[in-house]
């Protein structure tokens, strides 16, 4: 019997898609126990924006949180999303802070490290996964990443090769990340049957969105080409921007004889659990129904659901919405500028503001950001395509781009240093530490609040003693 497994991302992607990441961990605790004998091939629960949405809205400990699925979930492997050389922020950071964070993920309960690059410049990976052999345990596996996009430079041929180049650095899995759910089931049969040919017997792995409309088509001619993994949403929180429906794909896939490995009634349990956790972010608007909606602008534009939702809120803050349609046609463009990125974090946030930036200001890079020039500089990687020479020239002038993967000061441990000096006594491990140096101001925050916090309930017992 033909098998495809199934990564439930309701924990993750799901609600970072629909609702900004704002699920606590106290919503969906209770339902852990029965999420562990389902059977998937793997939960994702962190990685992604949780690190910032815990410290920044939610007022937890990302590591903490960590801990208690390890601990809820003993069965199932815990997977999460690193953005290589970014990790979980929007900067390169240092070698030795990829790999202590490697470290921490792995030793405080992560099983499968899903690891991309926004440019698909594989020098920006190679630090996080010898970290991650260098830390591995039984059940760990590091899984190279595509971010899959369409371009004039991005072919089946390119993407075959990168696929071959990620076998060859010594992943154990391959993921085909498509964020906008612009892969067409065309698409996916010629990539997928190509890939497969090319890396034999490795798991192939499909990620992609409802946004478009596109995703349930792409993921049953993904399967009939080979996929061996395929992400998937409990249907309460499934489709818009989200993935598609676990209980949907489970239940067309028994039919064709293929073998999920999934427990039916405790998928549908699970699903039960979450409609009132839906229904209460409905309620209170941190999930606009917008967000549930097929939008096949993406198709045109390349635009992912939550950089367009992204745009719609900053054009709607400075009254100018009227400036949308504008906007959303720049941004091709300035994509096309830049040298075709793919638009994923942070290359989308970066090309969505210069677009609206071009558009208010009504001269196209009167104004640039300062991440886009870092980028012209070459700070982020290799673009996939040459970048327009007249912008090249007003960022550069004469001079040459720098390239991102000099070692000159990759390992100082300066971030270390200054980072336990900046939080002295509210320091109490190597997490916390970790912690400010992807987030500073939200780790601070956040550490003051739990000293605060403990001081009152310490006070509070000895009195009531």
């Amino acid at each position: 019997m033909k098998k495809v497994q199934i990564t439930e991302t309701v924990l993750r992607d799901a609600n970072q898609s629909l609702m900004a990441t704002r699920l606590p961990y106290s919503d969906y605790e209770e339902i852990l126990a029965d999420m562990d004998k389902a059977g998937y091939y793997s939960i994702e629960c962190w990685g992604g924006a949780t690190f910032d949405s815990c410290l920044r809205y939610l007022n937890e400990d990302p590591w903490e949180r960590l801990r208690n699925l390890r601990k809820n979930l003993p069965n199932t492997r815990l997977q999460m999303l690193l953005r290589g050389q970014n990790l979980l922020g929007y900067k390169h950071y240092h070698d030795d802070v990829v790999e202590k964070f490697i470290e921490l993920s792995i030793k405080n309960g992560i099983d499968v490290i899903r690891i991309f690059d926004a440019l698909n410049d594989f020098r920006n990976i190679e630090t996080a996964l010898s970290s991650v052999k260098k830390f591995a345990k039984k059940r760990t596996v590091a899984s190279g990443c595509i971010s899959y996009t369409q371009s004039p430079v991005h072919t089946v041929e390119k993407y075959i090769e990168m696929c071959r180049e990620l076998k060859k650095m010594g992943f154990d899995t391959i993921c085909l990340k498509d964020m906008a759910g612009t892969m067409s089931p065309y698409e996916a049969e010629h990539l997928i049957k190509g890939i497969k040919d090319a890396i034999g017997d490795m798991t192939l792995i499909l990620h992609t969105h409802c946004t478009t409309g596109m995703a349930y088509m792409t993921i049953l001619k993904a399967i009939e080409s080979g996929i061996d993994v395929i992400d998937t949403a409990c249907s309460a929180f499934s489709g818009g921007t989200s993935q598609p429906s676990t209980e949907t794909m489970f239940y067309a896939l028994q039919q064709y004889g293929i073998d999920c490995g999934l427990d039916e009634d405790i998928i549908n349990k699970v699903n039960d659990f979450f409609k009132p956790i839906k229904q209460k972010y409905i309620d209170n608007g941190q999930l606009n129904p917008k967000s549930l909606a097929t939008d096949a602008q993406a198709l045109v534009y390349k635009v992912p659901g939550g950089m367009l939702s992204n745009m719609i809120a900053n054009l709607t803050d400075m009254h100018a919405m009227d400036k949308f349609d504008a906007a959303l046609a720049e941004i091709p463009k300035v994509r096309a500028d830049l040298g075709y990125p793919p638009l994923v974090t942070p290359l989308s946030q970066m090309v969505g503001n210069q677009a609206v930036t071009n558009v208010l200001v009504g001269e196209r890079y009167k104004n640039i950001s300062k991440e886009v020039k870092n980028y012209i500089k070459g700070e982020y990687g290799i673009a996939p395509a040459p970048i327009d020479p007249d912008l090249s020239k007003k960022v550069l002038g004469d001079d040459m781009p720098v390239d991102c993967r000099a070692e000159d000061e990759k390992r100082t441990g300066e971030d270390f240093r200054i980072a336990k000096e900046a939080l002295g006594d509210l320091c109490r491990c190597e997490e916390d530490v970790m912690s400010y140096i992807c987030y500073p101001d939200q780790t601070i925050k956040f550490l003051q609040n739990r000293k605060a916090q403990e001081e009152n309930e310490a006070v509070y017992t000895i009195e009531e003693m």
